[in-house]
């Protein structure tokens, strides 16, 4: 996958993407200060999410449309409400677009219904994300893929046959370019229930690259993601949990997602090529394994016994594997301690 001018697989260290969601808190200032700092911590990128609140539900007055779940971070919200002061506003998506495309960034969104599409391409972002409660609005994915630009879907939920009646349906609509996320849609996902494994199958079960859309808390499940073979890694971002923020339970810190950044392309590094007999850098260090030593005079003539002889760094020697055969041996002439042993040495 290409997004503008970033190449996305696993030749390449993971694409960085941090979620600004609603941790805005709706302040066009903050918000570009969340971008900065996520420019300064090394992301490859910052998605926005775009929707209303009458575009994600309605605005009904009925249990069926609030959080009821005891164990949610937004237990109790009325969907409508949540959705109201968790959405970025429309105006905004031009101005921070350009402000992160300033700092060197990609910029793009997860479009929630295929009106936000139609706006999304009018600033014509270089690229659309699914998210994993929409995995199964299809519509809406023929509507992305429609565009014809680089799709990421994450999958949290979606059972093997939703995810292959998604891919399906955007290869059908004119989607070239694509990329699964392994997602866990729970806030935050503990790390028993993220099943980083998973990765390596769906690449093969799909056929395509896959990522990671990683609500646990930390850095630590993301960075493991890297040697499973993800090629996009997705966090949500926060200037500061203890302020506040719909998402800001399970959204990362500058600081740590300065760490995230930098540790998951050393992980990337780490990975290198299947290497037996060690690297060339590891030549010298062969210098330092054991050989075979005298450590008792002996005069030419004489047999080799085990006081003789010891089996001792450096390796200018014979290797230590010869030393039954050597046992016994006359040496062609004086050998004094210190000595390391060679066949030249010996009759």
């Amino acid at each position: 996958m290409q997004i503008a001018a970033r190449k996305i697989d696993a030749s390449q260290p993971p694409f960085i993407i941090a979620e600004l969601s609603g941790n805005h808190n709706q302040d066009l200032a903050l918000a570009k200060q969340m971008i900065k700092a996520a420019a300064d911590a090394g992301v490859d990128a910052i998605k926005l999410q775009t929707y209303t609140a009458d575009s994600m539900t309605l605005a009904v007055d009925s249990d069926n449309f609030r959080i009821t779940e005891k164990d949610s971070l937004w237990y109790g919200e009325h969907l409508h409400s949540l959705y109201q002061k968790a959405s970025t506003p429309y105006e905004w998506h031009s101005e921070l677009f350009d402000y992160a495309n300033q700092l060197g960034l990609i910029a793009f969104s997860s479009p929630f219904d295929e009106d936000a599409v139609d706006f999304l391409e009018t600033l014509n972002v270089p690229a659309y994300k699914i998210a994993s409660f929409e995995l199964t609005d299809i519509p809406l994915i023929q509507k992305v893929a429609s565009t014809g630009k680089p799709i990421i879907m994450s999958t949290g939920m979606a059972t093997e046959t939703e995810i292959f009646e998604a891919l399906n349906a955007a290869k059908a609509a004119g989607a070239k370019e694509l990329v699964l996320l392994k997602c866990t849609s729970t806030y935050p996902a503990t790390p028993e229930n993220t099943n980083l494994n998973t990765i390596t199958d769906m690449r093969v079960r799909f056929g395509c690259q896959i990522g990671l859309s990683d609500h646990t808390q930390g850095i630590g499940a993301a960075i493991a993601s890297v040697a499973l073979g993800a090629v996009v890694i997705e966090k949500h971002f926060v200037l500061d949990r203890h302020a506040g923020g719909v998402d800001a339970a399970f959204s990362l810190e500058p600081p740590e997602f300065k760490l995230l950044c930098e540790q998951s392309r050393v992980a990337h590094k780490a990975l290198g090529h299947i290497v037996y007999g060690g690297s060339a850098a590891e030549e010298k260090s062969k210098y330092y394994r054991r050989s075979i030593y005298i450590v008792e005079d002996i005069k030419a003539g004489n047999k080799l016994e085990p006081r003789h002889l010891k089996i001792v760094r450096p390796a200018i020697g014979l290797a230590p594997k010869y030393y039954q055969t050597i046992l016994g041996k006359q040496v062609k002439a004086d050998l004094i301690a210190g000595h390391s042993l060679q066949w030249d040495d010996l009759l």
